[in-house]
């Protein structure tokens, strides 16, 4: 008898809302074609997407965070000494500090006392969502345009680099982590004569894989991989990992090295955000000669 009144209000509910759901499944169907269907849409949808998934995994996060404070400031202790020997090295030339040590800021770029600017500017930021089981992963930080973020922005963290900047909203910002098919770094074996590419295979999220090395590498384990001076995005010199060990193709001259990152993406609560302040007079050099080649007949 009460299963059989239960039945009957649910049937009395949907009679009486039915108009109801059916405009709202219309609506959603509608709105999904126009997001995927016109680029400005989309671009909003994304938008307020990140905004809104960023504001609820900031919530969740809070609480989290809660009970990593205390390894959180012991990473930030020792990641504010590393920038500040950081700063001092970039600023001089030819391994010259002596004229680097007092430091101003001045129009949001760091100047020394002889009115240089650094080519790179740091920012921290705290990280709200990230993903590290999927095939392609991504980070969420809370800083966005209004903050000065912008897309491609290198992305280091306390024990290595994380990634780049992929999508910018107004107060939040998309990483493509090293965890993702798509991810490529330029990198070199610290002393060694060798310039490569990293990237992932998908398996282990602490390994990454560097490619196409010549045998006549001599390398050992826990040798530092670090960025190269090719990179568009990453300043020289930053780690990204350590060998672990050494795949032999034994018909070819080369060799695959299998790398430990030094980044542990489970324990990542924020990272540093890299402006490098020359990036957009590079780019825009390099594809005005470009355009100005000849074209051959």
């Amino acid at each position: 008898m009460q299963k059989e009144s239960s039945l009957r209000n649910i049937i009395i509910f949907i009679r009486r809302y039915i108009t109801f759901f059916t405009f709202l499944v219309m609506e959603i169907i509608c709105i999904s074609i126009m997001v995927r269907y016109n680029q400005t849409y989309r671009a909003t949808y994304a938008n307020i997407s990140n905004d809104v998934t960023g504001f609820f995994m900031n919530k969740y996060n809070n609480v989290e965070y809660y009970f990593q404070l205390r390894k959180t400031n012991r990473q930030l202790a020792d990641e504010n000494a590393y920038l500040k020997n950081f700063i001092i090295t970039s600023l001089g030339k030819n391994g010259d500090t002596s004229t680097t040590k007092l430091l101003t800021r001045i129009d949001s770029l760091y100047r020394d006392t002889l009115g240089r600017n650094t080519k790179f500017i740091y920012s921290v930021a705290k990280v709200v969502n990230n993903s590290t089981t999927n095939e392609n992963n991504y980070i969420t930080i809370q800083k966005g345009s209004k903050d000065g973020v912008t897309t491609d922005m290198a992305v280091d963290g306390p024990d290595g680099i994380v990634g780049h900047v992929v999508a910018v909203s107004k107060n939040f910002s998309i990483i493509m982590s090293l965890l993702n098919h798509n991810s490529r770094v330029s990198v070199m074996i610290k002393g060694k004569p060798f310039t490569g590419v990293v990237d992932w295979d998908g398996k282990n999220i602490r390994e990454l894989t560097l490619h196409n090395v010549p045998k006549t590498i001599k390398l050992h384990k826990n040798d530092s991989i670090i960025t190269s001076n090719l990179s568009e995005n990453f300043p020289p010199g930053l780690l990204v990992g350590r060998v672990d060990r050494i795949i032999l193709d034994k018909s070819s001259s080369l060799m695959d090295v299998q790398v430990t990152t030094g980044t542990n993406f489970n324990l990542l609560q924020y990272v540093y955000l890299i402006k490098n302040t020359l990036y957009t007079e590079q780019k825009v050099l390099e594809q005005s000669t470009l355009q100005a080649q000849p074209v051959k007949k």
